[in-house]
Order: C-alpha cells, then sequence, then structure tokens
C-alpha cells in the first residue's frame, strides 16, 4: 500500500501522518475521553504501524489473508495469528515485525468503553458462554469486552499516549 496524499482520506486509529517537508511525524491515538489524537513521533517510529486482526479468511491454495482494523488484507502462507491479535506492521511495505497476542502480561489499550483511552496490562481473559463476547481483565481492576482492548505490546507498549504512562 503505498503512502497517500490525498487530504480528504480520513485517519484512524494508529494511523501516521508525515509532513515530509516540516520533519514532523504524527501517530493517531485515542485520548482519555475516547477523541483522536496526534501525537509527535520521530521519523524512525513513522515507519511503522501496530494493526488489529479483525478475521481471518482461507484462500485457495491454502494461503491465510488477514482482515485488519483499518481495512488492509495481508497474505500469509502459514496461518500463525490468531483474531484479535496486533501485528506490527512495516508502511509502506506492509512487512510483518512483530507480533503481539492477546494474553496475560500484554499492555493493552482499551479503545471504547467507560475505560477508553487508559493502558493497563492484560490479566487474564475470560471465555463467557453462549453469544456473548469474552471478557479481559485489567491489573487495574477493570475489565471490558475483547473487541474494547487493542494490545500495544509484549511487556510494554509501543506506543505512548502522554496522558496515560505504564
Amino acid at each position: 500500500m503505498k503512502p497517500t496524499r490525498d487530504f480528504k482520506r480520513p485517519l484512524g486509529l494508529m494511523d501516521t501522518l508525515s509532513v515530509p517537508k516540516a520533519k514532523q511525524h504524527y501517530r493517531v491515538l485515542l485520548d482519555r475521553k475516547g477523541r483522536l489524537r496526534l501525537v509527535s513521533i520521530d521519523e524512525v517510529d513513522a515507519a511503522w504501524k501496530l494493526v488489529r486482526i479483525e478475521d481471518k479468511t482461507t484462500l485457495k491454495g491454502g494461503r491465510t489473508q488477514l482482515n485488519l482494523h483499518d481495512g488492509r488484507n495481508i497474505l500469509l502462507e502459514k496461518d500463525e495469528y490468531k483474531t484479535g491479535d496486533v501485528l506490527k506492521i512495516e508502511l509502506p511495505t506492509q512487512k510483518v515485525l512483530s507480533h503481539y497476542p492477546m494474553e496475560k502480561g500484554a499492555v493493552a489499550m482499551v479503545i471504547s468503553g467507560s475505560h477508553t483511552g487508559g493502558m493497563s496490562t492484560v490479566e487474564q481473559r475470560v471465555p463467557t458462554r453462549g453469544s456473548a463476547e469474552d471478557l479481559v481483565e485489567f491489573a487495574d481492576g477493570f475489565s471490558t469486552v475483547k473487541s474494547n482492548v487493542f494490545v500495544v505490546g509484549a511487556d510494554r507498549a509501543e506506543v505512548s499516549v502522554p496522558e496515560v504512562s505504564i
């Protein structure tokens, strides 16, 4: 996926915005009130992005297509990632640099609900019965549904929000 220069194209969570002439780079993150906010980053951090796996599709020939939260699709030869996991991908090549599974000890950001914009360490994932969504419990003593959780690192956060520290 090549960089876009269309000023009308919207930005979403974890997107990067670069202004090469001004040598400024930003990442789109959530603040504690759930608003999208541009956070200044350096040029090295602008070369990658975190993406959550929303769905997977098995294609002809046994290849796996990962459907990501921002609308991207990545084709892989092996099925090695789970839905809900987060990948750190290189921009613009979409090469997978790191994998962050949603498991105990992972650092995650809450992207919806009453704890929006907060970061904490995942304590456990609690399966629920029936069609109800699984819950994720955090070290800070709260829990939320799995779809509200975006893993941002294995033992420390890959992104930093100025008003939240972990």
